[in-house]
């Protein structure tokens, strides 16, 4: 996450003949993926940890944006920082994309987690089907 901010303020810009409409549409997803991450975070509450092991007083939430993706945190961060990628510079862009490659990986290894924690975890995946994006993965 510190690479794609230092890209954006250190790396190339976008051409100007698309920098401003990148710029608009960049912020647009910015905002709506740290709405999202805001909703998810509230949704989790006490649970909400930054590592792949659930925290110990968590429950399994299956209740708003979790009802449509099963990690809308991952989900949300990645619409922002593509956003503000957009807006500043392609090579954040790029470090996004890796960035949301590691951030798959680790929805990997949390799953194994939350399946051996919770045993209501394998029906809730077989309702929320999708991890990060509807249609997508």
């Amino acid at each position: 996450m510190g690479l794609v901010a230092a890209a954006c303020v250190a790396g190339p810009r976008w051409p100007d003949s698309v920098a401003s409409a990148l710029a608009v549409a960049g912020a647009v997803l910015a905002v709506a993926g740290g709405a999202l991450v805001f909703w998810s975070a509230r949704a989790l509450g006490r649970g909400l940890t930054p590592f792949p092991r659930p925290a110990a007083h968590a429950s399994c939430v299956d209740h708003g944006p979790y009802g449509v993706v099963r990690h809308p945190i991952y989900a949300g961060g990645a619409l922002f920082f593509a956003g503000w990628s957009l807006a500043f510079s392609p090579l954040a862009l790029g470090i996004t994309a890796a960035l949301v490659v590691v951030w798959a990986l680790k929805i990997t290894v949390e799953e194994r987690f939350l399946r051996a924690t919770y045993p209501e975890y394998e029906p809730y995946c077989a309702r929320t089907r999708w991890r990060l994006a509807p249609f997508v993965f």
